[in-house]
């Protein structure tokens, strides 16, 4: 059975799932390689999904400048996630993986190993050089799983390509590691060296809201100025910036940008309060222990809330299923009033349902943000068990994110000097802007801006892609070299 690690079915269609996205099917698929070779890639790593850009034949002013890569049959963005197969032959030096939807598809079909997702979110922290169990006897540096996902867009965009492919614009968040700068440059050195050691040569950077400015501009017919409002998986950032059609092509931006600011506060972190709040409560969290005994006085105390937050927490759940948590667990059974709530959060721990929990509060915050109201069905987890939730709850739970989602979008501003009344757009993108609720406050404070919806999922690598073709220029056409493997 595949170890329930990091899985976010939401991403794509659910008919939609290719079996054959695995390192093994790229191999090879470089064979052709046209006369006109791209000279680069533009890559928007996100934590819950990725996508791919490649100059276009269009001029440089023209809507076909930038193209995106098909990264699976039907679809321009991909889930960022692998999984690692346990069931690899021994005789194989590593471990056969799947990415995106096939990686998904292959946990929900319950074949043996690992999923990983969210690997972004552990850039700069010390996680990142340590290595994690993947099954079958083998282990895997985090750093090398991130690396290997970044080979699998370059095979993807070479693919597509027919020509190798050296350069790369990566997108950043404005913060990696909030208030601490020297982490901050650590994740992106890390991802410069995992970009490196896939093959690319030169490596550039571009902040991911400003280049969701650099999409907006690609079609703007004025000059504007634009509060670009990027809420993915694991980071919230706002930039203020100025464009217009006759900024277009510029290398160097750095006056265009009044100022920048952003909070690691995002979809992750939603999906987590959602689960502490409607989920965990039915495995005791919040509960009060029984007193020592009914003479002592005592006052009763919550059952201890780390077991909780630890398993409402993507990259921390795997950490729960070691035989040390597990004894912890079984030692905390007497402070349960409720045998109920031990039974169902052993149950979590001992069949490994810790991501299908995750993913169940992720679908109910959607549902959520579309119809007002859900029922959180748990039959995975106990026959007929269920929650409720709606737009209350929801308001209650991530009330303290969107605030501090909020603050930064007006700290960006104060930062600028600028007054709200004087932005004239605010340009929101990222997966996580689907929830009506938190666009709706972010907007009320900018009541004369016009609110613009860009492509959720692309519109970021779009702009990487236009970040690109100024910084490296269109590509020239030269002989045809295949790329190494």
């Amino acid at each position: 059975m595949a170890r329930p690690d990091l899985v976010n079915p939401r991403a794509g269609a659910p008919n939609s799932v290719p079996h054959g996205a695995t390192d093994s099917a790229t191999d090879s698929a470089t064979d052709s390689v046209p006369n006109s070779a791209p000279a680069w890639a533009a890559i928007d790593f996100g934590t819950s999904n990725s996508a791919v850009a490649l100059p276009g034949a269009g001029g440089a002013q023209a809507a076909a400048a930038v193209r995106l890569v098909e990264l699976e049959p039907g679809f321009f963005t991909m889930p960022t996630a692998v999984f690692y197969r346990s069931d690899t032959p021994p005789g194989e030096l590593e471990a056969e993986r799947h990415y995106g939807r096939a990686a998904v598809a292959a946990y929900v079909d319950g074949q043996d190993g690992r999923l990983m997702r969210s690997m972004k979110s552990i850039l700069g922290s010390t996680l990142l050089e340590q290595n994690t169990d993947i099954g079958g006897g083998r282990s895997v540096k985090y750093h090398d799983v991130v690396a290997g996902y970044l080979r699998h867009l370059r095979r993807r965009a070479e693919d597509t390509a027919r020509a190798p492919i050296e350069r790369v614009v990566l997108g950043r968040p404005v913060f990696f590691v909030d208030d601490d700068a020297a982490r901050d440059a650590a994740a992106q050195a890390a991802l410069e060296r995992a970009a490196r050691q896939v093959g690319f040569s030169e490596v550039q950077f571009q902040y991911e809201p400003i280049a969701a400015a650099l999409d907006l501009e690609s079609r703007a017919t004025r000059e504007q100025l634009v509060l670009v409002a990027d809420i993915g998986g694991g980071t919230s950032d706002f930039s203020l910036i100025r464009i217009g059609p006759g900024r277009r092509g510029r290398l160097d931006r750095r006056d265009d940008i009044l100022a920048n600011h952003g909070v690691h506060v995002a979809g992750t972190d939603f999906d987590r309060r959602v689960e502490l709040a409607a989920i965990l409560p039915l495995a005791g969290y919040r509960t009060l222990r029984p007193p020592a005994s009914r003479h002592s006085g005592e006052a009763s105390r919550e059952v201890p809330s780390g077991i909780y937050f630890d398993l409402a927490t993507w990259h921390l759940i795997n950490t729960l299923y070691g035989p040390a948590r597990l004894a912890e667990l079984r030692s905390m059974k007497g402070w349960y009033a409720d045998p109920r709530h031990y039974q169902r959060l052993l149950a979590v721990l001992t069949r490994r349902l810790g991501h299908a929990l995750a993913a169940a509060a992720e679908a109910a915050k959607i549902a959520v943000a579309e119809a007002g109201r859900t029922r959180i069905d748990l039959d995975l987890w106990e026959p007929a068990l269920a929650a409720a939730f709606d737009e209350a709850a929801a308001a209650s739970a991530l009330h303290v994110d969107f605030e501090q989602i909020v603050g930064a979008a007006h700290e960006a501003l104060r930062l600028a000097g600028v007054a709200a009344d004087a932005v004239d757009a605010v340009y929101f993108t990222g997966g996580s802007t689907g929830l009506a609720p938190l666009v709706d406050r972010i907007a009320a404070g900018f009541s004369r801006a016009e609110r613009v919806r860009g492509d959720r999922f692309s519109s970021v690598a779009q702009g990487l892609g236009w970040h690109a073709r100024a910084l490296f220029g269109a590509p020239a056409a030269r002989s045809a070299v295949r790329p190494a493997g």
